[in-house]
């Protein structure tokens, strides 16, 4: 297993070990998972929308400099 790979999996057994012993349910554990998976999703379509859009400005003429 890659460093990296085995690094998550650490992480995430702690952050699991540490909510379990914090009192959090089965169902609470998939509520948190769940908002991260979001928080996660939402920055990568952020950086795609910014990527696109950036490709969109370069790609377009430029008519400030016309007028």
């Amino acid at each position: 297993m890659s460093t990296d790979k085995q690094g998550a999996k650490i992480l995430a057994r702690t952050f699991y070990s540490q909510l379990r012993a914090s009192g959090y349910t089965a169902n609470q554990i998939i509520g948190v998972a769940t908002e991260l998976l979001d928080l996660v999703t939402e920055e990568l379509k952020d950086a795609s929308a910014n990527k696109a859009q950036a490709a969109r400005e370069e790609a377009a003429p430029d008519t400030r400099a016309q007028a």
